[in-house]
């Protein structure tokens, strides 16, 4: 079939739109068959193999670490256990800073320690989370997800959708936070738990999520890794465990039944041995300080790394006790304090991520662990909720330098009770 002149522009044109668009990246609004739920197509894709210096790599690494003891120091200050993931907190200010401007991104640069350009930072993050689940095997399970929640129908930059594309795998899920908000929420803490293998639930709490929430990114680590020297559970018995007031409690106990060789090392108030899981780089490094709440208060990403340096292999026989629990924080306040106050302003600068003004309204975090004969199994997950802010227009002024009338009234009548005016203040 042969078609006519305005049949062949009409297809032409169709083709050049279609391409257009596939070269931008644009994407759509459009419904999942088998969910029925809202999501944004885009022709990106998750970059798989991001070229990333190992220069930049180790400057990551080295800032993640530096924010990870930042807040360390700040939250000790909780009472009991402490638990939680800095990696998993990074990534998902990490993709929030991807739509920060201005003092809003430079102040979270400064908390998080993010040192390099948007432009390298992010790639090094997408680099770094594929090298740790490289490793995956039978005894090793590291699974981390990242996804993000917006409100249907409103318009968010193309930039910043595709940098969380490129980098953090993350596509946009349309939820109804404006007429539903509690039908998102439950979404949410869904899909976290089914990415955490149901270990963290209800991350996100009822009414942290409202009518004004725009965008919900969320990040979900699992951690499951067989120890290299498992403890033989026959072997496992009460034991004396000292609390910090010096009395003491009686704990199930696991130990080996003889020494293994280990990386340990021992300095001045301290000592540190690091147990290995099986095929994988990954291991538990425990330090074990004479003074406690001393050396807590002291320990920085520097000594941190003096401690690592130090460890060696020797003949090592371990004793410790078997834990299980989980950890909620809420960290907006902290982060606040830490000095990104402005992005939980009305004058945070999110416009990468919008041309509506947004502002980080919540950052919610909770992590989980479990640690017996076999080995370890962890999970974390963070959510950043951004909202919409009162923008107010710039004050007005009314200075009361030359005479004026007043008036005092009722304001539910409108009855005037008093009237009169000022020609001379001084009387």
């Amino acid at each position: 079939m042969r078609l006519g002149y305005s049949a062949l522009r009409i297809l032409a044109l169709v083709i050049v739109v279609v391409v257009v668009l596939a070269t931008l990246g644009a994407v759509f609004w459009g419904t999942h068959a088998a969910s029925g739920e809202e999501f944004y197509h885009s022709s990106l894709s998750r970059n798989t193999s991001p070229s990333v210096s190992p220069v930049d790599q180790a400057e990551l690494v080295d800032g993640n670490s530096s924010f990870a003891l930042d807040l360390y120091r700040v939250v000790r200050g909780s009472e009991g256990n402490l638990f939680f993931s800095p990696y998993s907190i990074s990534l998902a200010l990490a993709m929030t800073y991807a739509g920060a401007r201005g003092s809003t991104a430079q102040e979270m640069a400064e908390v998080l320690h993010f040192t390099l350009p948007q432009e390298r930072l992010h790639p090094a993050f997408n680099a770094l989370d594929l090298a740790l689940m490289a490793q995956n095997s039978e005894n090793f399970r590291l699974n981390i997800a990242n996804s993000i929640w917006g409100q249907i129908g409103f318009e968010f930059r193309q930039e910043f959708l595709d940098v969380l594309a490129l980098n953090y795998g993350a596509g946009l899920r349309g939820l109804n936070f404006r007429e539903n908000p509690e039908s998102a929420r439950v979404r949410i803490n869904d899909w976290v738990s089914e990415q955490t293998k149901g270990k963290i639930k209800d991350l996100i709490p009822p009414g942290a999520i409202d009518a004004l929430t725009r965008l919900v990114l969320t990040n979900a680590i699992y951690f499951n890794a067989v120890w290299e020297h498992q403890f033989s559970e026959n072997l496992t018995a009460d034991g004396v465990f000292t609390l910090l007031d010096g009395s003491q409690i009686t704990v199930p106990t696991m130990s080996w039944p003889k020494g293994e060789r280990i990386r340990y090392t021992e300095g001045e108030g301290y000592r540190a041995v690091e147990l290995p899981y099986r095929d994988t780089t990954a291991a538990m490094l425990v330090i074990l300080p004479e003074s406690f709440e001393e050396f807590e208060g002291t320990l920085t990403a520097g000594r941190l790394r003096e401690i690592v340096a130090s460890l060696e292999s020797q003949n090592v026989i371990v004793k410790m006790p078997k834990f299980r629990f989980e950890f909620p924080l809420d960290l907006t306040e902290t982060l606040a304090g830490m000095g990104m106050a402005t992005a939980f302003s009305d004058q945070a600068d999110f416009t990468g991520m919008a041309q509506d003004r947004l502002k980080i309204s919540k950052v919610l975090h909770k992590a989980f662990i479990s640690v017996d004969e076999k080995g370890t199994e962890a999970a974390a997950a963070t959510a950043v909720i951004m909202e919409l802010t009162a923008v107010l227009p710039p004050p007005i002024t009314v200075s009361m330098d030359r005479p004026f009338i007043f008036l005092i009234h009722d304001t539910s009548t409108g009855a005037v009770l008093f009237m009169g005016r000022v020609l001379d203040p001084s009387g």
